[in-house]
């Protein structure tokens, strides 16, 4: 870091969290986007040209060679997050990996494994712990004006071709359990400020082209007897995204994103909760305050290893009930 306190923040994907992780720095005071990495040098080029980016390259080991970043963000397609994290971590940068922070459980420990002998900050993009409307919700937990009783999610979108969020093919298959449904395992355990003790999983049909089950649903309950009832489909012609409905003892309320209303649709107001109604903002300010602050940030890989152990629980399940 410069003796300014400009953090030198370098991002890998040019897409569409690329793309919303750029406008959301730029809202940062004392940090500069340095440079971007995409998947080839033109689509880099385009994008810095669109969001003001001095430099462009076609490759993460360039910009990791160089000596004016000190932070990386990647929000690049799943199968690289895992190695990408640990190529930032071996370069001695500060590195915050979209979710998931991997598509495996031994992935994911070998990332954990590097940031605790580094000692550098690692956090993981998991948003719902910064949404305002999930804050809301915490703010009130941790009060003890509110026991989470239930959690119901549905997390929802059209695939059933391989495109991504802009309408473009993807060369890489998403996939509900390791990307999808990790948001709501990891916000369930986050809430209810209690670990997960039992979870069961069961899944649709593969696709026959794209290899993955397009139909899923997920059963978790908390220590402290909280559940939480997640479904999941690629096949859903409908609203897309994942709806948040909190059952506790003194109300209920749905969440989506950074909104949030009451059971009976009554608009709450979160604007003054944080800094920011932009949870990506929020996300990208604990990184970089942590950084500053040299601790541990909300969401460091550490935090969120019990939610992709869990994962992997379900996984074996799936993979056990699929060759029975």
């Amino acid at each position: 870091m410069t003796d300014d306190r400009t953090l030198r923040v370098a991002l890998a994907g040019g897409g569409a969290f690329g793309a919303k992780h750029a406008a959301a720095l730029k809202r940062i005071e004392g940090v500069e986007v340095t440079a971007v990495v995409s998947s080839t040098l033109e689509s880099a080029q385009k994008f810095a040209a669109e969001q003001g980016i001095g430099r462009a390259a076609a490759s993460l080991d360039e910009v990791l060679a160089t000596d004016d970043v000190d932070a990386v963000i990647l929000a690049t397609p799943t199968p690289m997050h895992a190695e990408q994290t640990l190529a930032c971590l071996g370069a001695g940068k500060h590195v915050q990996v979209e979710i998931p922070l991997a598509p495996s459980l031994a992935d994911a420990e070998a990332c954990l494994e590097a940031q605790q002998r580094t000692g550098l900050v690692a956090m993981v993009g998991h948003t719902r712990r910064f949404n305002p409307s999930h804050q809301w919700v915490r703010r009130r937990i941790q009060a003890g004006e509110y026991t989470l009783q239930q959690m119901d999610a549905q997390t929802y979108f059209f695939r059933r071709t391989n495109l991504n969020a802009l309408g473009a093919p993807r060369s890489w298959t998403d996939h509900l359990l390791w990307h999808h449904a990790a948001h709501t395992v990891d916000l369930f355990a986050y809430q209810t400020g209690s670990p997960i003790v039992q979870a069961n999983a069961v899944q649709g049909p593969i696709h026959p082209e794209l290899g993955i089950a397009m139909d899923m649903s997920v059963q978790l309950r908390a220590a402290n007897g909280a559940i939480c009832t997640l479904s999941l489909s690629f096949n859903n012609d409908g609203p897309l995204g994942t709806f948040f409905r909190y059952i506790g003892d003194t109300g209920t309320y749905l969440a989506r994103y950074d909104d949030l209303v009451t059971g009976k649709d009554e608009p709450i107001d979160v604007s003054g909760i944080d800094v920011s109604t932009d949870g990506i903002e929020l996300q990208d300010r604990e990184f970089v305050a942590a950084i500053r602050e040299g601790r541990e940030p909300n969401s460091s890989i550490a935090q969120v290893m019990p939610c992709y152990r869990t994962l992997a629980a379900l996984e074996k399940q799936l993979t056990a009930a699929a060759g029975a």
